[in-house]
């Protein structure tokens, strides 16, 4: 994959996404840049890559619809546009789910089967519902179309800050499940340090590029309020995008995560779920350095108000 595969995704999905934006904030002192997708269309840039996906289908694998895996994000980001396109969707999503994500999903006319993450594979159940149906599997980072079409976020960023009268980025921090918004980040942006941001216990990519090689978040992993970075192993083209970039990722604890939520509402009027959040919790707890110009992805916005309300309290 290339920075070549980004502008092509960016191209196809023109119209198709909102352009976010990027706000200027002050973190320890220091100037940052927050890349709201947040405010995307789904609350997630997920929309970006499952709208890049779907729009490669063929006719007659539009007919027989996708099937998707997600604890919400991915799940509403392919409802919407499988919806937009006229294509039936099964979401396979975790029992556990938060309800506002399962509601977003189901209010997309997807259709939505449950499963225990803790007893059961997610891959298997849509595996065998994709053989049963004849749809196409649509992953929520294990495919490169998937990962171009997240990168276009990057090339946004690189757009408003030339618009804003400042430098590149030279360090974008990233929230980190399987990656995929990571790698596309890093192809987009090629000149810009890449930084994955993980909940303790679930930094299975930092722990992977640190040793080198694939390894799975733990399989007593504590729980984390980061329902959407709880991917169980990343996958070798997000792996070996960041590890040919020499990157090398950060964890915050979940104390660190619910401090950066509570800022996102207090000093900018954000709604940031958890998952979200992990990029902003990283520069307030000095987990990674600020430098001139540094940009937080704030990727997703899908919060249970009484989660939220808790957490800002």
């Amino acid at each position: 994959m290339t920075h070549d595969d980004v502008l092509a995704a960016a191209a196809r999905i023109s119209g198709s996404v909102e352009r976010t934006p990027l706000v200027e904030a002050k973190i320890r002192g220091s100037r940052v840049w927050l890349k709201c997708e947040s405010l995307q269309t789904g609350g997630s840039f997920k929309l970006r890559g499952a709208t890049n996906r779907l729009m490669l289908l063929s006719e007659e694998e539009r007919a027989r619809g996708v099937v998707a895996f997600s604890s919400g994000n991915h799940a509403q980001g392919v409802a919407i546009a499988a919806k937009r396109l006229g294509i039936p969707a099964i979401i396979v999503m975790p029992s556990d789910a938060p309800k506002l994500k399962i509601e977003g999903t189901r209010s997309q006319g997807a259709e939505i089967i449950f499963f225990d993450r803790r007893t059961e594979s997610r891959e298997k159940i849509a595996a065998g519902i994709a053989a049963e149906k004849g749809s196409v599997v649509v992953p929520s980072f294990d495919d490169p179309h998937i990962v171009a079409g997240q990168g276009t976020a990057g090339l946004e960023i690189l757009e408003q800050l030339a618009e804003a009268g400042v430098a590149g980025p030279a360090q974008i921090l990233v929230n980190c499940g399987g990656g995929g918004l990571s790698a596309g980040i890093a192809l987009a942006c090629p000149d810009s340090s890449i930084v994955p941001v993980e909940p303790e216990g679930w930094d299975d990519m930092r722990r992977s590029l640190e040793l080198g090689e694939i390894v799975p978040v733990d399989a007593d992993a504590p729980p984390t309020l980061c329902d959407a970075l709880q991917t169980p192993k990343v996958s070798p083209i997000t792996f070996g995008i960041l590890k040919a970039r020499g990157v090398k990722g950060v964890a915050v604890s979940e104390d660190e995560i619910a401090a950066a939520v509570r800022w996102a509402w207090q000093e900018h009027g954000l709604v940031v779920e958890p998952g979200g959040a992990a990029s902003i919790a990283a520069l307030l707890a000095g987990k990674a350095e600020i430098v001139p110009e540094t940009v937080a992805l704030v990727s997703g916005g899908n919060i249970d108000p009484a989660l939220h309300a808790r957490l800002v309290d």
